[in-house]
């Protein structure tokens, strides 16, 4: 039986779900793993995990599907850019085949709370692993726990994607030998303060420039970034420091092979940015976020296509991703996995 939720009405927030998964890695090996009903965490003040912040995370979603399926959207590749932030961050790799099997039994454990087809609302994943053991000199931590949670969420934006505003802050993201590239949460706890700082100023988001040059746009505090060219060409920022997007990914595959496209990822210089037709940023909550003006230092650079609303093309490639992602159009081999 589907909970009694209104599903129209969900937030993005968390909402406890009957079960979670749960592994231990203690004495160089993970063990089976559980579902277990307990939301809450122990462990010891010293933990590797509060001392020296040794843990990353993934995000994805279960989608009810036009026929009736729940499925989840390329959870493979979040196992392996989890076992990428692992082995940046010197943790045991959760085996990528787990992984995957771990997201489906949470998902079936947790049907209940899959929000139905046509409601806007999906149930968001959020698998994560941290050191559990007491640290106290500077080392990798021995133990280590990976769990998975879920939690129903409504559309990222209410009332539709409205055009965001990003600045070019001072502060930098990331820096160009660092953890830009793993879904690290430490990346996420420095985007704290810029991101409050953007808010008071007016701003919704920043758009980090790298850090060593100060001349090339990479990703914001959550998302990567996406632009349309006049001649409708789709491009994305080329860096070591950027988080390997899904999304993006998907999303750049989507215009070249579904749209006729030309689609590229190469580096972005922010004098280029005021050429560009439409701007948006993308992740999995959102999927696109359109963007509206860019303000660096005073500058203030206006997307032709998206004061509004979406631009054209990023209307197209939302429409696509997200019909692949519900049923709605044939998916490209591989990038749906059926739970139920």
């Amino acid at each position: 039986m589907k909970k009694d939720i209104d599903w129209q009405n969900l937030g993005f927030g968390y909402i406890k779900t009957d079960y979670r998964f749960v592994s231990n890695y203690k004495d160089g090996k993970w063990d089976e793993g559980v579902l277990s009903t307990d939301s809450e965490i122990t462990m010891n003040e010293s933990a590797c995990v509060l001392q020296y912040a040794q843990t990353c995370f993934e995000g994805l979603k279960a989608y009810t599907t036009q026929d009736g399926h729940v499925v989840c959207f390329r959870p493979d590749l979040n196992a392996k850019r989890m076992a990428d932030s692992c082995r940046r961050l010197e943790m045991p790799v959760y085996p990528e085949d787990k992984f995957v099997e771990a997201v489906e039994k949470t998902v079936k454990a947790n049907l209940d709370w899959v929000p139905p087809y046509g409601s806007g609302a999906t149930l968001y994943l959020r698998p994560y692993m941290f050191g559990s053991n007491a640290v106290i000199g500077v080392k990798p931590a021995e133990e280590y726990q990976f769990r998975i949670f879920t939690t129903p969420v409504g559309p990222y934006f209410k009332g539709g994607a409205k055009p965001i505003t990003l600045r070019v802050p001072d502060f930098d993201r990331a820096a160009p030998r660092g953890t830009g590239h793993v879904k690290a949460g430490l990346n996420y706890a420095m985007s704290l303060h810029p991101i409050v700082d953007a808010h008071k100023q007016g701003y919704n988001e920043n758009m980090y420039l790298d850090s060593a040059t100060r001349t090339k746009v990479e990703e914001t505090g959550g998302a990567n970034i996406i632009f349309v060219t006049k001649d409708n060409k789709v491009v994305t920022p080329k860096s070591n420091s950027i988080l390997p997007s899904i999304t993006r990914r998907s999303l750049m595959y989507v215009a070249e092979h579904y749209l006729g496209l030309k689609a590229e990822e190469r580096e972005i210089y922010v004098e280029e940015l005021k050429d560009f037709n439409e701007c948006a940023l993308c992740g999995t909550a959102a999927v696109l976020s359109p963007v509206g003006e860019i303000v660096n230092h005073g500058e203030h650079i206006c997307l032709p296509s998206g004061k509004e609303k979406m631009g054209p093309i990023t209307q197209k490639l939302y429409d696509t991703l997200t019909g692949i992602q519900m049923g709605r159009i044939e998916a490209p081999e591989g990038w749906i996995k059926v739970i139920a």
